[in-house]
């Protein structure tokens, strides 16, 4: 499995043979307070990077979920949509958003190792 990649958006991205594992990161979740519900794209939907793909709302508040990458969503973290507790307490794990199928490996270009994005999220607070 590749190291993760993080976006300034709080999302982080897993790549494996193309398909992007996406989810938001243990400071998003944090920010957010618990999750009560979590909306995902359909499979088969054609997102694009930078654009809203999901909608995460918690106790505090409500806020989109962007793209990290251009593709196809081949599965969704169906789960979530009983049960969104996995955002606050595996973010990295069982809290996962959506699979995507990459249009562009470059996409990930420029995007934050977890030591960069640790510095930014220093920067933060």
């Amino acid at each position: 499995m590749a190291d993760r990649l993080y976006t300034k958006d709080h999302e982080w991205v897993d790549i494996e043979d193309g398909i992007a594992t996406v989810g938001i990161t243990d400071y998003a979740q944090e920010q957010l307070g618990d999750v009560v519900f979590v909306e995902l794209p359909d499979v088969g939907r054609n997102v694009v990077q930078h654009e809203e793909a999901a909608v995460v709302e918690s106790v505090k508040a409500a806020s989109e979920v962007y793209a990290p990458v251009s593709g196809e969503v081949t599965e969704v973290n169906s789960g979530l949509a009983d049960d969104p507790s996995p955002v606050n307490s595996d973010a990295y794990g069982g809290g996962w958003f959506m699979r995507i199928k990459m249009a562009d490996e470059s996409d990930v270009d420029g995007m934050m190792d977890e030591e960069a994005y640790g510095e930014f999220v220093a920067e933060l607070e």
